[in-house]
C-alpha cells in the first residue's frame, strides 16, 4: 500500500513537472512567434519604404482599374465570331469561327504547351536520371542539378524575349521558350520522385550486374511512373496558363492577341473576351488533367487500377498480373 502511494506521489510529481515543461514550451513559442512577426513587420516597412511604396499610387490604381473595367464591360465576344485576316501564322480555313482571335489563339496556346510539355518531358528525363542520387555518381548528379537550376531560375517570360530576337515573333519561340522552362522545372520533379523509389528494386538490379542507366531504365523510372506522368500532365496545364504570359513579347498564344488589341487600340472589352475564353479553356483542362490522374492514383484500393507503367510501357504490364 506504501508502494502504491510512493508511485502515485511520483506521478503526481512527474505530471506536474511535464505540466511545467509544457508552459514553458507554449510561452517560448509565443515569444518566438511575437519575435518572428516583429521582424517581418520591420522588414516590410523598411522594404516600402526604400521602394517608395505610397498609399495615394494605391487609391489612383483603384480609380483607373474602374475606369478601364467600365470600357471593358460588357465583353465583346466578337472575338469568337470576327475572322483574324491578321493571324500568325494566316488561318486558311473558310469557316470565320474558326479563324477568330479567341480560337485560333487558344488552339495555338494548347499546341504551344502540348509540343514544350512533350518536348521538355523527353529532354528533362534523362538529365533527371543523371540528378537523382541513387542512380547516378554525387558528383554527377550535383553537376546536372546546376544545370537544371540554371534553367528554371531565368522565367520562360525572359526566355521567349531571348528566342523572339533569335527566331523572330511566332510560336515557335514560344516553343523554344517554354520547353527550356519546363526542362528546368520538371527535371527538379523527376529527380526526386526517381530518389523516393524503394530501394530493393534498385539493389535487385545492382546485385544483377546491370548498369546504372538500365537500373534507372527497368526498375526506376517504371517504379516511378505515376508521379512522374502526373508531374508532366500539371507541367501541361502550368504551360497552358503560362502561354498567355510569352504571347504579350510576341512568342505565339492567345497572349499575342491580347497585345494586338492592346497595343495600340486599347479595346479592352476585347481583351476581357479573350481573358474569359481563356479562363473556361484552362478550367477544362484542369478537370480533365484531374479525372485521369484520379483514375491512375487515387480512389479505392481495393480496386485494382491500370498504372502508367502498363500504358506506356507494356512490356511491365505482366510482370503486375
Amino acid at each position: 500500500m506504501m508502494r502504491f502511494q510512493t508511485n502515485s506521489v511520483f506521478l503526481n510529481w512527474g505530471g506536474s513537472k511535464l505540466s511545467v515543461y509544457k508552459r514553458a514550451l507554449q510561452a517560448i513559442a509565443k515569444r518566438t512567434l511575437l519575435k518572428v512577426t516583429l521582424v517581418f513587420t520591420l522588414f516590410s516597412i523598411l522594404a516600402i519604404a526604400h521602394l517608395q511604396i505610397s498609399i495615394s499610387r494605391i487609391g489612383e490604381a483603384a480609380s483607373n482599374l474602374l475606369v478601364i473595367w467600365g470600357e471593358a464591360w460588357p465583353p465583346d465576344f466578337s472575338v469568337l465570331t470576327n475572322r483574324a485576316s491578321w493571324a500568325h501564322p494566316p488561318c486558311e480555313s473558310s469557316i470565320d469561327w474558326v479563324c477568330s482571335p479567341a480560337i485560333v489563339g487558344m488552339v495555338q496556346t494548347i499546341e504551344i504547351a502540348f509540343l514544350a510539355t512533350v518536348f521538355g518531358m523527353a529532354l528533362s528525363l534523362p538529365l533527371a536520371a543523371m540528378s537523382a542520387t541513387n542512380l547516378s555518381p554525387i558528383w554527377l548528379a550535383q553537376v546536372i542539378r546546376q544545370v537544371l537550376s540554371a534553367l528554371r531560375v531565368v522565367p520562360s517570360l525572359i526566355w521567349a524575349l531571348i528566342f523572339v530576337i533569335l527566331v523572330g515573333i511566332g510560336p515557335l519561340a514560344g516553343v523554344l521558350a517554354m520547353t527550356i522552362y519546363t526542362v528546368g522545372y520538371l527535371g527538379k520533379l523527376q529527380y526526386e520522385a526517381l530518389e523516393g523509389v524503394s530501394r530493393e528494386p534498385l539493389e535487385v538490379a545492382r546485385a544483377m550486374g546491370l548498369p546504372r542507366w538500365q537500373t534507372a531504365r527497368y526498375f526506376a523510372i517504371p517504379e516511378a511512373s505515376n508521379s512522374l506522368i502526373s508531374q508532366m500532365l500539371f507541367m501541361f496545364e502550368y504551360n497552358v496558363r503560362h502561354g498567355s504570359v510569352v504571347g504579350l513579347v510576341g512568342a505565339g498564344g492567345i497572349g499575342w492577341y491580347m497585345q494586338y488589341y492592346l497595343e495600340p487600340f486599347k479595346l479592352y472589352d476585347r481583351v476581357l473576351a479573350l481573358i474569359l475564353v481563356m479562363y473556361a479553356s484552362v478550367i477544362l483542362i484542369d478537370q480533365l488533367s484531374l479525372r485521369i490522374r484520379r483514375r491512375f492514383i487515387e480512389g479505392d484500393e481495393r480496386v485494382q487500377k491500370p498504372r502508367w507503367r502498363g500504358v506506356f510501357l507494356p512490356f511491365s504490364a505482366g510482370k503486375e498480373n
